[in-house]
C-alpha cells in the first residue's frame, strides 16, 4: 500500500477528489484540514477504510480508479491529527499482516 498525508489541501485538490468520489457528497470542502490518501489492493482498500472509520474524526471516501467500479483509493478527510492517526493505524495493520505472513 501507499500512503500520503495533504496537510491543507488546495481548493484544485479538494475539487480533484470531490470529481472522483464513488459516493454521495458525505464531505463538506470548507471543513477539510487534511486529507490522507491510501492506494492498494481491493482488499487492502476495504480493511483500511474500516480501520480508519474506527479513528475518530474521520471520513472515508473511496475515489474511483480508472472505471466507476475500480476503487483503488481511499481519500480520509478530517483534522490533521486524526488523519494522522487514521493513517498510522492502517500503517500498523499493514506491518503486523505482513510479519505475520498474510
Amino acid at each position: 500500500m501507499d500512503f500520503r498525508i495533504i496537510k491543507t489541501p488546495s481548493p484544485g485538490t479538494i475539487d480533484i477528489l470531490m470529481h472522483r468520489k464513488g459516493s454521495p457528497s458525505s464531505v463538506r470542502p470548507d471543513n477539510i484540514d487534511a486529507v490522507g490518501l491510501v492506494q492498494g489492493k481491493l482488499i487492502e482498500m476495504v480493511v483500511a477504510s474500516d480501520i480508519a472509520e474506527k479513528t475518530v474524526g474521520v471520513t472515508v471516501e473511496d475515489i474511483r480508479g480508472s472505471c466507476p467500479q475500480n476503487m483503488i483509493m481511499l481519500a480520509i478527510f478530517g483534522d490533521t491529527a486524526s488523519v494522522e492517526a487514521a493513517i498510522r493505524a492502517i500503517m500498523d495493520d499493514a506491518e503486523e499482516r505482513r510479519r505475520e505472513g498474510r
